[in-house]
């Protein structure tokens, strides 16, 4: 490290990871377009641009590995050896080795030599198996000065790339005159106004203590909004409306400055895709689309794990081997489509299929089966509400033991991992023509939109983006049907649940006058409530370590009346309140 701080090593690996991301999706373009140039030249790009940093570093192994792959692809570019299929299966895994080193560099650990049989298996046996060269590197003092693309054309020549032939020599050139020299500081151009960089690297805890200023601001500014009916003075009210724009502006700001294209996650998938595949001797196109939509950083990476786990269960469990596909008319190549949009102040993220479907039916067997769920109660499932049993702890339709998570065997992680995020999962599906599993969360889970509803003087937030409509409630409208409250809603059937009720509250001193129409998932229910007081944006906060477990509740704020609101969890709201009816009914 330098002293002024600068960390090249630290730079390498985010700068690396990144590259790799890249790579996976690369190679797997490549092995589809063999003959795509550009896509052969980025790849060679990718490797040579980490060898060259890894050369930067002193890491020989990672310097080997990626030279032995630069051999390969020089093979192919000169006509030598084509790409083959253990081509790209040594590039997939120099791409996994190479990701496991700049694990093992971020744990401060040694890189260990690479086995020369894989660096054989990577170069091809019938590349051109050329020694691996080790530059000498003349390290600067100053590492601010860093450049690799500089660094690399100090070593192979601006514009070359090692391997092609070496441009011819330049004709001499006319003695130029003398010219005053130059002072040190100037013998590196200076880059032009359009080749100046625009972005600049900055640590996410500086912007996550911006985001948390800027949530003590909202809260500020919603307490004046509260007040300002009562301040009756024109020029305060001109100074609050005035400080509620550029707030509002401020916070747009810094929240797309936390904003990243979900495709920073997307670009792992066609490689996983296409090792699972080829694992299990399936044909599968992956189709990806929407990386450009954006979201909160904390979000993107919150994302991966239960991404994975869904794109890995379509390919092992919905997609049907080629033979099947074949007999049933389907072409023998599967396809998954993995596809991210925004649809206001939240994004949708859809894992489909177009496999063999999920058996609603077989299902709900297996959840009476296994003791998940009476038989009576089953019974009474729709069959969107069946399809919402395999989130279940525990459950699966599968038998046999697979490497592979089974569809249903860890469903109920993917789901509670979403409702950390303050989003839902939703589960469509046609037998013999495939599933989609959508995801939705917030763009942000720093500042949440809320629907604010009172029950004597406590006041409770529910996530907009799980509101659907506010209706006026009249008890007379509700019905009884198999011991739980119906609202007839425009011919649409929906559970009741009495906000009073569920928190064990006595009747109030008015009975509740507003339902509020709720999504969880698949089903929609109705909420009473005593009053609505309106949208407003809160700044979520953790709970109190004694509430903090509690079924229903997911956080707890400030709102503009200086009132404290817990933040409702709908889902686990829904959850625990038809436990509690289920219970009572057994119970009679």
């Amino acid at each position: 490290m330098s002293a002024d701080g600068y960390d090249a090593r630290a730079d390498f690996l985010v700068e690396a990871r990144e590259i790799l991301d890249r790579l996976g999706e690369q190679v797997v373009a490549l092995e589809q377009q063999p003959g795509d140039r550009a896509t052969l030249d980025a790849v060679f790009r990718g490797f040579h641009t980490i060898k060259g940093g890894a050369g930067f570093l002193d890491l020989p192994p990672m310097v080997h590995l990626c030279h032995a792959f630069e051999d390969r692809i020089d093979a192919a570019r000169s006509g030598t050896c084509e790409l083959d299929a253990a081509a790209f299966d040594g590039a997939q895994r120099a791409v996994d080795i190479l990701l496991d080193m700049l694990d093992g560099l971020c744990r401060g650990e040694e890189l260990d030599e690479v086995d020369p049989a894989l660096l054989q298996q990577v170069r091809g046996a019938d590349a051109a198996a050329a020694p691996v060269a080790e530059a000498a590197f003349d390290m600067p003092d100053d590492l601010d000065d860093l450049d690799f693309d500089a660094l690399l054309d100090s070593l192979h020549g601006e514009g070359a790339i090692p391997g092609a032939a070496p441009p011819p020599p330049p004709k001499p050139a006319p003695a130029p005159k003398p010219a005053p020299a130059k002072p040190a500081a100037t013998e590196k151009p200076a880059l032009a106004p359009a080749e100046a960089e625009h972005t600049v690297r900055v640590d996410v805890r500086r912007l996550d203590a911006l985001v948390n200023l800027v949530g003590e601001l909202v809260l500020a500014r919603n307490r004046l909004k509260t007040l300002r009916p009562d301040l009756h003075d024109e020029h305060l009210d001109r100074a609050v409306t005035a400080l509620d724009t550029v707030t509002a502006r401020l916070q747009g700001a810094v929240m797309s400055a936390r904003m990243q294209p979900v495709s920073r996650v997307f670009t792992r998938f066609p490689k996983l895709a296409r090792d699972v595949a080829r694992q299990l001797d399936k044909q599968v196109e992956l189709v990806v689309e929407g990386g450009d939509t954006e979201l909160d950083r904390n979000l993107v990476e919150a994302l991966a794990d239960p991404l994975v786990h869904l794109v890995r269960n379509a390919i092992d469990h919905g997609i049907e081997m080629p033979a099947v596909r074949h007999a049933v008319g389907k072409p023998e190549q599967g396809r998954v489509r993995l596809a991210a949009q925004q649809e206001g102040d939240h994004v949708a993220i859809e894992v489909s299929d177009d496999g063999a479907g999920i058996d609603a039916e077989t299902i709900r067997r297996s959840a009476i089966r296994k003791g998940l769920i009476d038989s009576e109660s089953a019974g009474r499932l729709s069959e969107d509400e069946c399809l919402s049993l395999l989130f279940l702890p525990g459950f699966s339709t599968r038998t046999e033991v697979s490497d592979l998570s089974g569809r249903g065997v860890g469903m109920d992680v993917v789901q509670s991992k979403i409702r950390e995020l303050s989003g839902q999962v939703q589960i469509q599906s046609e037998l013999g023509r495939g599933s989609r599993f959508i995801i939705r969360v917030p763009l942000t889970l720093a500042i949440l939109p809320t629907l604010l509803v009172e029950l004597d003087d406590d006041v409770y937030a529910l996530p907009l983006v799980r509101v659907i409509e506010v209706v006026t409630h009249d008890d007379s409208q509700v019905m009884w049907m198999d011991g739980q409250k119906i609202l007839d809603l425009r011919e649409r059937p929906l559970p009741v649940l009495s906000l009073r009720e569920w928190l064990g509250k006595g009747k109030g001193v008015t009975d509740a006058t507003r339902g509020v129409v709720l999504q969880a998932g698949e089903q929609r229910f109705c909420m009473l409530v005593d009053h609505v007081l309106g949208r407003e944006e809160v700044v979520i906060k953790a709970l109190p370590r004694s509430l903090r477990g509690l079924p229903g509740y997911a956080g707890a704020s400030l709102v503009g009346d200086g009132r404290m609101a817990l933040i409702l969890d709908v889902d686990a709201l829904l959850e625990s309140a038809q436990r509690g009816s289920s219970a009572t009914a057994r119970s009679r």
